[in-house]
């Protein structure tokens, strides 16, 4: 809001592009602190959970980054639109006209170099982006792994339940088995005891 409010000249916006851009550097600082903290975590939920808190303040510092560029251009096009009409002002006197050409030499030196440091800004924003590409693919890296995992243990699982279904199935075929030995056993001693207190039967 300074900056689209700054009335000029030039060299007070350059003070607060500085200032900003001072910001900005700090609050970059701050997030990677956050995104190793994160990456530091034990816990996978906490891990994600902080990662996504990264991504939030990455994209609002995209926002604010944007915006900052946008009020920098209605700033710089109002002050070259009050220095014309200065110049228009000021055609009367050779020495007006002098002291305008050193304020446009200074104004587009002013510009060029806001210009290019757009342009370094452009290229770390492009480098946040690869950066943060490639913490979506490792993120997406982790979630595969982990898949492979279950599914693994997936597998682990069933064969558990198979062999504690064919231990069930035995254990009842031995204990049917038992049962008719025993009956048989019974049987034996039955017809023995028969044979000897009743032999005539």
């Amino acid at each position: 809001q300074d900056i689209r409010d700054c009335p000029g000249p030039l060299s007070a916006l350059t003070e607060l592009n500085a200032a900003v851009k001072e910001k900005f550097r700090h609050l970059r600082g701050r997030i990677q602190e956050l995104e190793q903290m994160a990456k530091e975590q034990d816990k996978e939920s906490e891990k994600q959970a902080l990662l996504r808190e990264v991504e939030n303040h990455k994209k609002q510092m995209l926002s604010n980054q944007t915006a900052w560029r946008k009020a920098n251009l209605a700033c710089k096009i109002a002050i070259d639109n009050s220095e014309k009409d200065q110049l228009l002002q000021g055609r009367d006197s050779l020495r007006q006209r002098k002291t305008t050409k050193e304020s446009l030499a200074e104004s587009a030196g002013n510009i060029t170099e806001s210009l290019m440091g757009i342009s370094r800004m452009m290229s770390q924003q492009v480098q946040q982006s690869e950066e943060t590409v490639q913490t979506l693919a490792n993120s997406s890296r982790t979630i595969l792994e982990a898949n492979e995992e279950f599914k693994s243990m997936s597998g682990t699982i069933q064969l558990g339940r198979k062999l504690i279904t064919k231990y069930n199935r035995r254990e009842l075929t031995d204990k049917l088995l038992i049962f008719l030995a025993l009956a048989l056993f019974l049987a034996t001693v039955l017809y023995i005891l028969k044979k000897r207190l009743f032999p005539f039967l």
